[in-house]
C-alpha cells in the first residue's frame, strides 16, 4: 500500500513537472520588430540643434508573456541601415553618413545582453551597441506595454561621438561645430 502511493506521488510529480515545462515553453514567442517603429538621434550644433529619423529598422525578440504581463525577455536584437537615417537637409545627411563612415559600415546593430525586470511595466537592458563599426555595451530603461499584436517598448540612451570612435562634424570649413552629446529615442512595435 505504501508503495502504490509511492508510485502515484511520483507519478504525479513527473505530469506536474511535464506540464510546468511544456506550459512554460508555449508562452515564449518570437516576434518580429514591424514598420511602424521609428528610430531618433538627436544633438546640438553652433548653429542650431538637430534630429535625424528613420523607420526603417528590422529585428526579432523572443518575450514570455504570462496573463498579458511581460514576464520575460530572452532575446532581442535590431539592425538598422545607416543611411535610412534622415534629416530635412542632404547636406547633413551626407555629413552625417560620413561621420558614420557608412560606405564601409552599412548598419547600426543593436544586440541584447540580458534584461532585468524593474516593476510591472520597466526594465532595464544591458546591450551592444555596433555604431560606425565601434562596439559598446550600454544600459537602457524601457518602458513597455502589452498590445494586441505582442510588445511595445519605448526608451533612450545618451551617448557620444567619441563613445564609437567618431569625430563631432563640422561644416563650412569648421565654422559650424556640432556637440559631442547625443540622443538615441526609440519606439519599437514587436508583434506575432
Amino acid at each position: 500500500m505504501i508503495k502504490m502511493k509511492s508510485g502515484k506521488i511520483k507519478l504525479l510529480a513527473v505530469v506536474i513537472s511535464i506540464f510546468g515545462i511544456t506550459s512554460f515553453a508555449a508562452a515564449q514567442k518570437s516576434y518580429t520588430l514591424d514598420n511602424k517603429s521609428t528610430f531618433s538621434v538627436s544633438g546640438t550644433s553652433t548653429l542650431h540643434d538637430w534630429e535625424m529619423k528613420s523607420s526603417s529598422g528590422t529585428g526579432t525578440a523572443n518575450f514570455t508573456i504570462v496573463n498579458s504581463k511581460l514576464t520575460e525577455i530572452e532575446s532581442l536584437s535590431i539592425t538598422l541601415l545607416a543611411e535610412s537615417i534622415k534629416s530635412e537637409k542632404k547636406s547633413m545627411d551626407k555629413v552625417a553618413y560620413e561621420t558614420l563612415k557608412t560606405d564601409k559600415q552599412k548598419n547600426i546593430k543593436y544586440i541584447l545582453k540580458s534584461a532585468e525586470k524593474v516593476n510591472e511595466t520597466t526594465w532595464e537592458l544591458t546591450g551592444n551597441y555596433m555604431i560606425a563599426g565601434v562596439g559598446k555595451t550600454v544600459k537602457t530603461t524601457v518602458k513597455t506595454i502589452i498590445t494586441k499584436d505582442g510588445v511595445n517598448m519605448q526608451g533612450s540612451n545618451k551617448i557620444t561621438f567619441a563613445d564609437f570612435g567618431m569625430k563631432s562634424p563640422t561644416a563650412l570649413l569648421g565654422t559650424i561645430k556640432t556637440g559631442q552629446d547625443l540622443t538615441l529615442k526609440f519606439n519599437l512595435n514587436f508583434n506575432l
